[in-house]
């Protein structure tokens, strides 16, 4: 019976002069991760409407919508000419067709004021015609099974249900980040995070081979394309790091090894961000998970950047982390068990209170130089999610 989907926003609708800029990169969104659907888009009094070609096809449309950020719910519709007769028989057959449990309430909201009734009205009227019609139905205005909805515009829309989706903002509407993907838990859902903000989120993944093998390298490609199905394209940049941290290895004490790693890392990231027009970096890190994210170790590796780097896990709870993980999809790749690079030739006990002029008198050790240039120099760009 529904023929046309109906899609809320809400944070946009406060951006004043500027709304119509995310209206539009939100329906050019909708419009992408809808390429391969046979549909039509229009917009109207800050409703989207997606309308297929094949209303048959209006649940599959809808799981892909729903991945869009910046879309608060959407609704499936019968879209009806504004004719009063026909909006109480339509109301009549989906409350027979689609209802559950006995009670419902009427809303009505009328967006053409040249329609004859007030929506308070119209939710009287339409309630009467189906408590007629439609038997062992009651009306409670509090708590109803069913809540049948009126949108009285240029046509009228009907429906029941109202879908949940991502909220945010638009994806491309708040610059380019490049994240530090390494293979765990919480690097997608940083990404996923940042992302939902309407950041267009790039990767980079550092592996060592023969230490890391080829499934650690597809279990992150395999992570970016979960990611990519909400963010759209990643361009994933991909860094061998085995002469790196050998090179860490052989010349730095062991204690050292991970902080020394991850100012590489930082630097390398650094130098892809500026080059593919990245504004900021983007990590997993959590404050006081591992020894490489205590507060003196962050300001440590901070140290060799110049760019913001964004962490929007910093203060949460693992537990949240791994809820989040599990609900977008990312997690079960995640706990694979296949090592990256930051879980090779991890000592013991790493330091966790670094003093700055100490790593930087280890690093007089490193031909920083040559490490960073090499990896840079062999990295490997793969396209996700176009």
């Amino acid at each position: 019976m529904y023929n046309i989907i109906l899609v809320r926003y809400g944070e946009i609708i406060l951006k004043g002069n500027n709304r119509s800029y995310f209206e539009r990169k939100l329906i050019s969104n909708i419009k992408d991760a809808l390429k391969d659907e046979e549909i039509k888009i229009h917009y109207s009094q800050a409703r989207i409407f997606v309308e297929p070609k094949d209303a048959t096809k209006i649940n599959r449309i809808i799981k892909k919508i729903i991945k869009v950020f910046g879309i608060v719910s959407v609704s499936p519709a019968v879209k009806i000419a504004t004719d009063l007769s026909l909006i109480k028989s339509t109301a009549i057959k989906l409350m027979e067709e689609k209802m559950v449990g006995k009670t419902f309430k009427v809303e009505a909201r009328r967006g053409d004021k040249s329609f004859p009734l007030t929506s308070p009205e119209i939710a009287r009227e339409i309630g009467g015609e189906i408590l007629e019609n439609v038997p062992g139905l009651k009306v409670d205005v509090n708590n109803p099974d069913n809540e049948l909805n009126i949108e009285v515009r240029e046509e009228t829309y009907i429906y029941l249900e109202k879908i949940e989706a991502l909220g945010g903002m638009p994806t491309g509407t708040n610059g380019r980040g490049l994240l530090l993907v390494s293979g765990g838990i919480d690097s997608p859902v940083a990404g996923f995070m940042l992302a939902r903000r309407g950041v267009e989120v790039d990767a980079i993944h550092f592996f060592s081979p023969p230490y890391t093998g080829p499934k650690a390298k597809e279990k992150v490609i395999d992570l970016c394309k979960i990611v990519a199905g909400y963010s759209g394209k990643i361009n994933l940049y991909m860094i061998n790091f085995t002469d790196a941290q050998l090179s860490i290895r052989d010349n730095c004490p062991k204690e050292q090894m991970v902080l020394l790693m991850r100012r590489i890392m930082m630097r390398i990231a650094e130098i892809v961000a500026k080059e593919k027009g990245c504004d900021a970096l983007i990590t997993g890190e959590n404050i006081g998970q591992v020894a490489s994210q205590t507060m003196a170790s962050m300001v440590t590796t901070n140290e060799v950047v110049n760019i913001p780097v964004f962490r929007p896990l910093i203060g949460m709870d693992k537990n949240d982390i791994i809820d989040m993980a599990k609900k977008i999809g990312t997690y079960e790749t995640s706990i694979l068990p296949y090592e990256d690079c930051c879980t090779i030739f991890v000592p013991k006990h790493p330091e966790t209170n670094p003093k700055v002029e100490k790593i930087r008198e280890s690093e007089k050790h490193l031909n920083l130089e040559k490490i960073i240039d090499d990896a840079i120099k062999n990295m490997e760009h793969i396209v996700i999610g176009e």
